[in-house]
């Protein structure tokens, strides 16, 4: 038996998540088609390699006013 181990322990947040599906269960659903409109977005690989290509290389000390002295 490990060190750390509780018989049949759920945490407050478990318990929670829990009876919030229990109450709800088409949450899962929402959640992932919620995530899917921000998060899970095909990537455009050429489009990335073009903005990367087009980055500039930013100075040491961005602060430095070259045009002043």
């Amino acid at each position: 038996m490990h060190i750390f181990y509780r018989p049949l322990y759920k945490s407050d947040a478990t318990e929670f998540i829990d009876q919030l599906v229990a109450k709800d269960p088409g949450i899962e659903v929402r959640q992932r088609e919620g995530r899917e409109l921000l998060w899970d977005k095909p990537v455009d690989r050429e489009a990335w390699q073009e903005f990367r290509a087009a980055q500039v290389a930013q100075k040491p000390y961005v602060y430095l006013n070259e045009g002043k002295k």
